[in-house]
């Protein structure tokens, strides 16, 4: 490992006792690889939405605070009362951030796989990406074809494989059809090509008639406005002609779900034959995998008795199905990264720059088309 690899900066989260949190940047060391490890130089990792679970937790942003130099600032916020107790498991840690990320290995362990590694190009999973170097598991590596640079690779994991684990949970459920909300993000976008690509019918829900455009100009078929007045006549038609059954709510709060059932429920017994006081006798499930609304969910119970409501998250996903399936799926978006999966940022930022109070508000506000990207080598 080159001398300069030694150490690194680091971007680390700690939420104290007294209800603050405090967002610095740290010197750290590079731990010595082991036998089936390798030192990554980091050159791009995501600010994804999940991230900024961990970074910025529940603070009120709005009573943000910088401080310290340029080159090593610190951001402070308030911690509502009300939040601290959910944050008892963290409360005086200083955490690593930054689920995935990419770049070149500049040493490696003394295992087969690790050395095959040396001087490739990777994409990496295991956290704390937001740092300038990284020992990893060579088998959390996703070695990238010639050509592909760290940026392209950067987003490998989180939103292309929770796509691919949406269209995966849809097919072992016995489901023919999907909906998805927030749908014009980068994520839903990855899922409208990945459902145009597979032949799957994907209804689309966005909040704005400029996020409909988004989608419809890569070949959405199936877009609601959830802002419209004609949301719901317009959703049930839509759930009527592609018989979705099965819903991926990026929402989390608020009315969606249950407004998806309801429709989903009113699409199915336009065809019934029969009158049944307990409803349709087909399944309709809703998976809440976001917080864009962090408020209470909200049920009013028009959909029958077979429904269900649930959490959907990557990982636990990604440990039930088979080794050979995982690989299967990883190997599928290492093919695509260029067209199917590919992400685009509006804007690249040191790791200083991350506490930049104005990108704060910019990436905190989780807006559809504002994703940004890190470069943890990039001065300034």
């Amino acid at each position: 490992m080159a001398s300069e690899s030694a150490t690194g900066l680091q971007l680390r989260s700690l939420i104290k006792g007294g209800g603050e949190l405090e967002i610095s940047l740290q010197i750290v060391p590079t731990p010595e690889p082991a036998d089936d490890e390798v030192v990554v130089r980091v050159e791009a990792s995501p600010i994804n939405p999940s991230d900024l679970g961990l970074l910025t937790g529940p603070a009120d942003l709005s009573t943000a605070k910088a401080s310290g130099s340029k080159q090593m600032p610190v951001i402070t916020a308030k911690v509502p009362q009300t939040a601290m107790k959910a944050m008892a498991a963290r409360l005086d840690q200083s955490l690593p951030v930054g689920n995935e990320g990419a770049g070149v290995v500049v040493k490696t362990g003394s295992s087969e796989a690790a050395k095959a590694l040396m001087g490739r190009t990777v994409s990496m999973i295991g956290g704390a990406m937001y740092s300038q170097y990284r020992t990893v598991k060579a088998s959390d590596c996703l070695a990238l074809p010639a050509g592909t640079t760290a940026a392209e690779g950067a987003s490998w994991f989180v939103n292309p494989l929770t796509a691919l684990g949406m269209t995966e949970t849809m097919r072992r459920e016995g489901h023919k059809a999907l909906v998805h909300t927030a749908a014009a993000s980068n994520l839903g976008q990855m899922l409208n090509k990945i459902c145009i690509k597979d032949g799957i019918a994907l209804v689309n829900i966005v909040r704005k008639p400029e996020q409909a455009e988004i989608l419809r100009k890569i070949g959405a078929k199936y877009v609601v406005d959830s802002s419209s007045p004609a949301f719901m006549d317009d959703l049930t038609n839509a759930l009527a002609e592609t018989g979705a059954t099965i819903a991926f709510d990026a929402i989390g709060g608020g009315k969606l779900a249950s407004q998806i059932l309801t429709c989903m429920e009113v699409a199915i017994n336009r065809d019934a034959k029969v009158y049944s006081r307990y409803g349709s006798s087909v399944h309709k499930q809703v998976y809440i995998y976001g917080s864009l609304d962090p408020g209470p969910l909200e049920l009013t119970r028009a959909f029958g008795m077979i429904w269900g409501v649930g959490g959907w998250l990557l990982t636990p996903f990604l440990m039930k199905i088979s080794a050979a399936d995982r690989q299967r799926l990883r190997e599928r978006v290492a093919s695509e990264l260029k067209t199917t999966f590919a992400s685009h940022y509006t804007k690249v930022v040191s790791l200083a720059e991350v506490l930049d109070p104005s990108n704060l508000a910019v990436y905190a506000r989780r807006a559809t088309g504002e994703k940004f990207l890190i470069d943890p080598h990039k001065a300034g």
